[in-house]
């Protein structure tokens, strides 16, 4: 009976602290909001999650919605920052599942032009292991950048405009980004929920892409 007793608090307390975690992150957002001339939306939104599921990750598992969501414009051009969350399943060894929940910080801006989709992301053990079986992957000119990032598109065209010169200059001074183009949709991707420190300075990198884009791909 005391243990019972004993673990219906310990699970109180760390429900107790997950609140107050999930509160300090809502009101340092609301903060940002404010800072950024944005408006906030703290609350699950399943439809927002359902109306971006082109992008990776956003029709993966079940329960999938975005919260923390800020949106607003700039350079005329409209911006979401959200948390997102889906959960998926597994059976231990006596058949009782399991629920995973995976969470990602994810930032999207508006493109005045429509895309095939693109990806861009750090090379890994399993991409080279991929690459070596010959699944696709675009190579460039530079072979540090190509070592470096794994590039997908069906228009290889719009793959070398956008990774152009500059833009290889300055994804080689990054080491964490995800970058995703889909229709008239930029996004960065990052795995887990980000502190809320890295959050501006992540959005200022998001903007730091598309300002790097040509501006010839939108004059067609």
């Amino acid at each position: 009976m005391l243990l019972f007793i004993g673990f219906i608090i310990i699970v109180g307390v760390i429900a107790y602290i997950g609140h107050l975690q999930a509160k300090k992150r809502r009101e340092a957002f609301e903060r940002l909001a404010m800072e950024l001339g944005f408006r906030f939306y703290p609350q699950k939104d399943y439809s927002f999650a359902k109306r971006y599921g082109f992008l990776d990750h956003m029709d993966d598992g079940h329960k999938r919605y975005a919260f923390n969501r800020l949106f607003g414009e700039t350079d005329g051009q409209q911006a979401h920052i959200f948390d997102y969350h889906y959960e998926t399943y597994s059976r231990d060894s006596k058949g009782n599942r399991r629920t995973h929940h995976h969470y990602f910080s994810i930032f999207t801006l508006s493109l005045p032009a429509a895309f095939a989709e693109l990806n861009i992301e750090r090379e890994g053990f399993f991409s080279k292991i991929g690459q070596a079986l010959g699944f696709d992957d675009i190579d460039f000119e530079s072979l540090e950048f190509s070592k470096r990032y794994k590039v997908k598109s069906r228009d290889k065209k719009f793959a070398y405009d956008f990774c152009n010169a500059q833009m290889i200059d300055y994804l080689l001074q990054q080491r964490d980004l995800i970058i995703e183009v889909d229709g008239n949709t930029l996004a960065l991707t990052f795995k887990g929920k980000l502190s809320i420190e890295a959050i501006r300075p992540n959005f200022e990198r998001l903007k730091k892409i598309r300002s790097l884009m040509p501006n010839y791909l939108f004059n067609n």
